[in-house]
């Protein structure tokens, strides 16, 4: 039991960055945040057949779907059921990775959640019944990298595009986009066209994205803050606004997230 992880070997390994299965009793609390992320991910849970995400306080709901559901990219938090996350597997897509994948436009899968099935058809209802039976995490793990590089359907990430958002990835806090079109060579119009439909977000928003997860990981472990050097050191006017892209890509305050972290870099405990 527990979390057992790898990274495809090449080339997969240019479209994920991991596949992992859990196997872990339930946790103590019932609801945990999720913050957002670039990339795509898969979810296919194997202890229940559905997938339950909640809306955001002051009305909570619960949204159902399939137990395999492709999530797209996203720049909100989600609220997840950790009731539901006691054997689950999962792939991290690198950004634009879904995109090589399905040949879908990432646009349209932003902050959803896609029922495979509806992607893959009896291909989807095999994968999960396959990795039911499997014996043991690796083998789970085998059998989950072999069914990406069998049924992937898009093309390589355009060039341009990777090296766009690896070099917001690098140093989101002090990339100026203008200067990442140049140094694609091509028009403003085009790159922002392509980035958009193979990663899902416009090039600005990528980078606020990923200046604000940028300070996630400075902070998550920090025992005190000073909120005013990390925003200053982060690339952001202040501290107000810092504040405000908290509120924008996780749906609370800096000082509601430090009170809030868990064991898990992306994973907030609610209640």
């Amino acid at each position: 039991m527990g979390l057992t992880q790898r990274r495809p070997a090449a080339p997969l390994d240019a479209l994920v960055e991991k596949i992992w299965d859990w196997d872990m009793p339930a946790a103590g609390h019932h609801l945990e945040r999720v913050l957002p992320q670039p990339g795509a991910q898969l979810i296919i849970n194997l202890r229940e057949d559905e997938t339950r995400v909640y809306t955001d306080e002051p009305q909570r709901r619960c949204l159902r779907a399939s137990g395999s559901v492709l999530g797209g990219p996203r720049v909100t938090s989600q609220i997840i059921d950790t009731a539901e996350q006691v054997r689950v597997m999962g792939v991290v897509f690198r950004p634009g990775g879904a995109h090589a994948l399905t040949a879908e436009d990432q646009q349209a899968l932003l902050a959803r959640d896609i029922d495979l099935e509806d992607l893959f058809g009896a291909h989807a209802r095999r994968l999960r019944q396959q990795l039911l039976e499997a014996p043991s995490p690796e083998a789970r793990l085998r059998l989950l990298e072999q069914w990406l590089r069998a049924h992937r359907r898009g093309p390589a990430i355009d060039p341009a595009v990777a090296h766009a958002a690896a070099t917001l990835d690098r140093a989101p806090q002090w990339a100026r986009i203008a200067g990442v079109v140049e140094q694609t060579g091509l028009s403003d119009d085009r790159l922002r066209t392509r980035f958009r439909r193979q990663i899902g977000i416009g090039l600005k928003r990528y980078a606020r994205l990923q200046r604000f997860r940028a300070v996630v990981a400075q902070v998550h472990r920090a025992g005190t803050v000073d909120w005013c050097r990390v925003a200053a050191d982060g690339g952001f006017t202040d501290q107000a606004h810092l504040v405000r892209e908290f509120r924008a890509f996780a749906g609370l305050t800096p000082g509601t997230f430090l009170a809030q972290r868990g064991p898990h870099l992306n994973h907030l405990v609610i209640d």
